[in-house]
């Protein structure tokens, strides 16, 4: 039989050991109990995946297959891609699309990404949703008529953006020597490429004696338009763009914003050793009411800082090179995933992330936010602006320590 005395001292020693053990476990770089991570399996074949596999899969995400110990808890999947989306191809071009219905998460924006060769046009179409676009490659001309019918007519080229309000007809067009490709983004998860207001399909579904009143010509006049949408088809190479300015200018009246900014030529917004930030919202594109973009060059080695975004959720597309990306919600929980070229990221507002280049070539990509506005909290501004003291009691850091940290948000380190 066990007295209360000798009860009371046997709970106290098994406390003891249980604390012991949890203070052994949560480690500096492994601070959960359970410990969790790769470096914490010592059991035998703990790290063996003898089931069906793809390695030609799985070897793309280290992160997934071995996540590292500070990963906690279940957060929904952030990483998509273009380059498992089907493509829907016709003669002038192709295009392929990542919508909420692929990307659970990406309920604000959806992604397309698209090609068009020399001479390939976008046929003339409007969307119920904005449309901002960042061209990767090539050169396009693209036509747009605004509110208040005042026609803009604009050549863009790699690294620039171009932003559509919605319901703003527009037409896009490859040009020389070989055509371009470009991601468009809409301010709304649900929005298809594949389903937009089309003016050959507008044509085919009214009758000939509406079209003959409306244009002011005979109904035989439209005896040949194409009765199915062309969407996108091969056209000639257009002139000079002089040449359709001109044509299109009836009235002298222009638009008092363009609606194409040149981004990868812009001066950065934060440059360090670690790489670029560069920023287009309403401040600097005006026309870009619903959409703001980063454009951000990590150099190898660098680390785009640990931050968030207090007024948006970050819909990412990484134009080259290799990522690592870590995304810290409520919980705690925290998942790290890789991403290359041609993949998509998602972080919602609020969750603190960073992103790391894994690589030894530069890592670019783009962050696109439905908000007018660029906002950024970096950590480090945050703790730098606050009481040293105050920040030291939090994490057991000097204040000598916590002097050293950089207290200007340099957005990629080291600075």
């Amino acid at each position: 039989m066990f007295s209360r005395r000798k009860i009371l001292r046997a709970s106290a020693a098994g406390a003891v050991m249980t604390a012991t053990a949890a203070a052994q476990a949560a480690t500096f770089g492994n601070p959960d109990e359970p410990a969790q991570g790769a470096l914490n399996a010592k059991g035998p074949g703990n790290l063996e995946d003898p089931g069906p596999q793809n390695p030609a899969i799985s070897s793309q995400f280290p992160s997934a297959q071995f996540p590292p110990a500070t990963d906690v808890g279940g957060m929904p999947m952030d990483w998509a891609s273009f380059n498992n989306a089907p493509k829907r191809i016709q003669n002038g071009g192709w295009a392929r699309q990542v919508t909420q219905k692929d990307f659970a998460i990406s309920d604000t924006i959806t992604g397309v990404n698209m090609r068009l060769t020399a001479g390939g046009i976008r046929e003339l179409h409007w969307h119920q949703a904005a449309e901002w676009a960042i061209m990767t490659y090539g050169s396009c001309r693209v036509t747009v008529l605004d509110a208040e019918s005042r026609p803009y007519v604009a050549d863009v080229n790699e690294g620039d953006l171009w932003y559509f309000p919605a319901g703003l007809p527009h037409s896009l067009q490859g040009l020389g020597p070989d055509g371009c490709e470009f991601v468009i983004c809409f301010d709304d998860g649900d929005a298809s490429e594949f389903n937009t207001l089309l003016v050959t399909d507008w044509f085919a579904h009214t009758p000939p004696e509406v079209l003959a009143k409306n244009f002011g010509v005979p109904a035989e006049s439209f005896a040949k338009i194409p009765l199915r949408n062309l969407w996108i088809f091969q056209g000639t190479l257009p002139g000079d763009l002089s040449s359709d300015r001109a044509a299109v200018d009836k009235t002298g009246s222009v638009p008092p914003h363009p609606f194409i900014f040149q981004l990868g030529s812009s001066t950065p917004a934060k440059t360090s050793k670690g790489g670029t930030v560069r920023i287009a919202d309403s401040g600097n594109f005006h026309v870009a009411t619903t959409v703001a973009a980063a454009l951000v060059t990590i150099r190898p080695g660098g680390v785009r800082e640990m931050h968030w975004h207090p007024n948006a959720d970050e819909w990412q597309y990484y134009i080259k090179g290799k990522a690592r990306m870590t995304v810290f919600n409520t919980g705690p929980n925290a998942l790290t995933m890789d991403f290359s070229a041609g993949d998509i990221g998602y972080v919602k507002r609020n969750l603190g992330h960073y992103v790391q280049n894994v690589g030894n070539t530069d890592l670019t990509f783009i962050g696109v936010f439905r908000a007018p506005r660029y906002e950024e909290i970096s950590l480090s501004n945050w703790l730098t602006h606050t009481p040293p003291a105050l920040v030291a009691q939090h994490l057991n850091v000097d204040q000598e320590t916590i002097a050293k940290w950089p207290d200007d948000g340099p957005g990629i380190m080291p600075r």
